[in-house]
């Protein structure tokens, strides 16, 4: 039988105090698997250096240098998380690998659940999810806010893997038929359950961060969420129109009511009225024009097909 290519992708800003033992651990876990005969001995990690700012690529280069089953892609300058993973998947597409895994540098998804995700490939999985099943290691508010974020992303109707982020394994199939997604602005995580093909869950305990600074603060996670939401659901427009037909509704019983109480001589000054009735439709108005607008912010950034990154040197 023969054995197939492991490529792990790894999204890297500046990683320079995880980066030497999270290649370790990852070395390792491919020197298991091929003992076990479960990959090929070519098998390699791959760092996407998201525009670091530390030495991370300088430890990259080191680190490619002692063993060439590390590799590595710098870009020109930040292009972010997603785009880093892209970048990864797309170098990719059509080479002699056979399967990929993405996950981040800092480890906090457990590396060696990529063994039982190859299993599962190797029987025949075309893409198989690392799923959370324990959220201790997280704040309370990370919690909650992660769960409310599944729960509205399924109410809008976009297809969501609950307690999935970006840790996963694709096929060489996958990866073709995801090379024809070309939009800009891409949410992977509900790309990847659109695209169908037979799928598992490999489920693990995520632990903490040992070192460095989390990459998605709290002002990154809500405009991730806004992303997501905005790459894949039209609901909030909807809701936006259901909202003006209401308003529109209630302002002509409004408009009755003030007619029959003019005829009949029941009229009142009215100003608190007047006024509170002016600042919720004012209010309405904006939220209605901020919501439109960021749809058409996404169309500009697409008709304009500006590169997503800027690859400027590559470890092969």
């Amino acid at each position: 039988m023969d054995l197939k290519k492991l490529a792990i992708i790894l999204p890297a800003y500046n990683e320079e105090p995880v980066i030497k033992k999270t290649t370790k651990i990852l070395l390792e876990i491919l020197n298991k698997m091929n003992d076990k005969k479960l990959v090929s001995p070519d098998s390699f990690i791959m760092y996407v250096d998201d525009g670091s700012k530390d030495q991370t690529w300088n430890l990259t280069q080191e680190l490619h240098a002692e063993d060439n089953r590390v590799k590595g892609i710098k870009f020109s300058r930040n292009f972010g998380h997603q785009n880093a993973l892209i970048a990864g998947m797309t170098e990719l597409t059509g080479t002699d690998v056979d399967y990929v895994v993405t996950i981040d540098a800092d480890l906090q998804d457990n590396p060696e659940s990529i063994i039982e995700m190859v299993e599962l490939a190797i029987s025949g999985k075309n893409i198989v999810y690392g799923v959370r099943n324990d959220r201790t290691s997280d704040s309370w508010f990370k919690r909650i806010s992660a769960q409310s974020f599944y729960k509205v992303m399924n109410w809008l109707g976009v297809q969501t893997i609950p307690n999935h982020a970006d840790f996963r394994l694709v096929d060489q199939k996958i990866l073709e038929v995801f090379s024809q997604y070309e939009e800009r602005d891409m949410f992977l995580r509900g790309i990847f359950p659109t695209i169908g093909f037979e799928s598992a869950n490999v489920y693990y305990a995520r632990a903490e961060r040992e070192a460095g600074e989390t990459k998605y603060p709290l002002k990154k996670m809500l405009s991730f969420a806004l992303d997501g939401i905005t790459s894949f659901s039209v609901r909030p427009i909807e809701m936006v129109r259901n909202l003006g037909i209401f308003m529109l509704t209630v302002s002509g019983l409004f408009l009755i009511y003030t007619l029959i109480a003019y005829f009949t001589g029941h009229t009142e000054a009215g100003w608190p009225m007047l006024m509170v009735s002016v600042w919720i439709i004012g209010g309405l108005q904006l939220l209605a024009i901020g919501i439109i607008g960021e749809y058409i912010s996404k169309i500009f950034l697409e008709i304009k097909h500006r590169p997503r990154y800027v690859i400027d040197k590559e470890l092969k």
